[in-house]
């Protein structure tokens, strides 16, 4: 069974942020490793406020005053995020404080560094000093002999859809040859 299809099943086909029931489609919540679990449904409008912080419509989002109670883990995540990025409107304040996040899901949501200030944030730059985001794709600078995976990394080699280690500024983790590997930024250069 497809992940939309399963997703469909567990949402009732409705939005599982505010319910919608038209343009329904899978989000990947980042990081993630494309399991339904790191997965949501959500309807369009959702998706491009999520996508496009800029097209946020706050009242649009009072709908997290149910959904954040969602027993599923990258429901919870996407609410605790979306409160964190309207937190300046005053009500979704109100909302983060009532909201419980277990340890790992907590740390899930603020993988991306989503709802900490910009002096607080773990921030990963690569060799050319240019700050690297989630999703990312870098280019290897230098030929790297990948530990338990007895090959070398090439260095040219493109590295698509990077995902950041939240505690630490000098790793990131990618697929390389069809491994997952952790790479030190300073042997990266973002890609175009």
């Amino acid at each position: 069974m497809s992940i939309e299809k399963e997703l469909h099943s567990r949402s009732g086909s409705l939005c599982e942020l505010c319910g919608a029931t038209e343009n329904l489609t899978a989000y990947e919540v980042a990081p993630a490793k494309g399991t339904v679990d790191k997965n949501i449904l959500v309807c369009a409008t959702c998706h491009t406020q999520i996508e496009n912080p800029e097209q946020m419509d706050a009242n649009h989002w009072r709908c997290l005053n149910d959904s954040m109670w969602s027993t599923i883990p990258a429901v919870q995540v996407i609410a605790w995020r979306m409160l964190n990025r309207l937190r300046s409107e005053g009500w979704p304040q109100d909302l983060l404080d009532m909201l419980y996040l277990d340890e790992e899901t907590l740390e899930w949501a603020k993988a991306t560094g989503e709802g900490v200030s910009d002096e607080d944030a773990v921030k990963h730059i690569d060799s050319n000093g240019v700050q690297l985001q989630s999703g990312d794709t870098v280019i290897l600078i230098k030929d790297l002999n990948v530990k338990g995976g007895g090959f070398t990394a090439k260095r040219g080699t493109a590295v698509r859809n990077i995902s950041l280690v939240a505690d630490n500024a000098e790793h990131i983790e990618g697929r390389v040859e069809g491994q997952q590997i952790v790479i030190l930024t300073k042997y990266v250069k973002k890609s175009n």
